[in-house]
């Protein structure tokens, strides 16, 4: 098989083995989620109440399972509402509200993110050079995530009650507070969207949870300790999430607009046999350079779809260009090039 196929060919052969995986299992979704969410709620549980042995072990499965649940919000805003009906509300209900970080914060910004015409440039919400950076910014790009429980206290604690008040702050929160991006120049134009029950509905229920979490630390019912644990624990499961972003993709583009090929390129897998994507990877998104080709394709059915592809295109096709064999070596090699630059 050649090696160097067309732009059209590599989308083409994708979508002609894999278009009957498209199709959305609710009984995978439920399943997945109401685990998901018990374990993070009780492994919370146990980090907060148990002696530290046990406490550091849930702590760290705490972590983990956090991570996995809020991994769902990609999946939401790539899932039709009437594929799995509800799915949308609970998740919202069970993780969303609960740890601060609804649905409105990913939906209607990361579809931008495959965009054609946005994908690498400026206007691309999910992008930045950093592989055209030096070295410190991957530290500021990874530590910065470590702020994300003081983000979203003051984005639903303080901005969302002020912007009700107050038109002028409540733009701004829409625009520039209301998305989980790391282009710092990215606003949001779909301001209507803001008006909406679904977006409502969320954030009101974030500004009351969180004024209840403050309320109950200030009276004291809720331990200090216990509002460092899970602060400390939402920091970490930020920052694995911003380690798995940092090799997600090539980030070399320049910001001109890129060719559908070369967007495909930019992206990375991490197919088996590596085992610990399963961890800093999990809900399908070790599979990222898939997705950007497939973008239909539900989580549960990218391994399959993988597996497919990899049988037609060997060592050498440009589909298994976009592979890595590990979160370290992604890693090194990053930073290897932005030494380079």
């Amino acid at each position: 098989m050649n090696a160097i196929a067309p732009e059209p060919a590599l989308s083409r052969q994708a979508n002609e083995l894999a278009r009957d995986l498209t199709r959305a299992e609710p009984a995978i979704y439920w399943l997945d989620l109401a685990a998901t969410a018990a374990v993070t709620h009780a492994s919370l549980w146990l980090a907060l109440t148990a002696a530290v042995p046990l406490k550091l072990v849930a702590g760290a499965v705490c972590i983990l399972a956090l991570y996995r649940a809020i991994s769902f919000i990609h999946e939401l805003t790539h899932l039709r509402r009437d594929e799995v009906p509800g799915f949308h509300f609970a998740w919202n209900l069970l993780i969303g509200v609960p740890f601060l970080t609804p649905s409105l914060m990913y939906e209607g910004v990361h579809i931008l993110h495959h965009a054609k015409d946005r994908y690498g440039t400026a206007r691309d919400p999910e992008y930045h050079p950093l592989a055209r950076r030096p070295p410190a910014e991957l530290a500021l790009f990874l530590g910065v995530a470590l702020l994300a429980p003081v983000a979203v206290i003051l984005r639903f604690a303080v901005l969302a009650p002020l912007g009700f008040l107050i038109p002028a702050v409540r733009r701004f929160t829409v625009a520039k507070a209301s998305g989980m991006v790391i282009n710092t120049g990215f606003s949001r134009e779909d301001l209507d969207r803001a008006g909406r029950a679904p977006w409502l509905a969320q954030e009101i229920g974030c500004w009351l949870w969180s004024w209840t979490l403050i309320g109950l630390a200030i009276t004291g019912r809720l331990p200090l300790g216990w509002v460092a644990t899970i602060a400390a624990i939402y920091a970490l499961m930020a920052f694995l999430n911003q380690v798995r972003t940092a090799v997600a993709h090539r980030w070399e583009n320049d910001g001109a607009p890129m060719k559908p090929l070369d967007q495909f390129l930019d992206t990375v897998n991490v197919p088996p046999p590596a085992l610990l994507p399963f961890l800093w990877a999990p809900v399908g998104l070790r599979y990222h350079a898939l997705h950007h080709l497939m973008p239909r394709l539900p989580y549960h059915n990218l391994g399959k779809a993988h597996r497919r592809l990899a049988e037609v295109m060997p060592k050498g096709h440009v589909y298994r260009e976009a592979e890595e064999t590990e979160l370290v070596p992604a890693m090194g090699r990053l930073i290897g090039k932005m030494r380079r630059r």
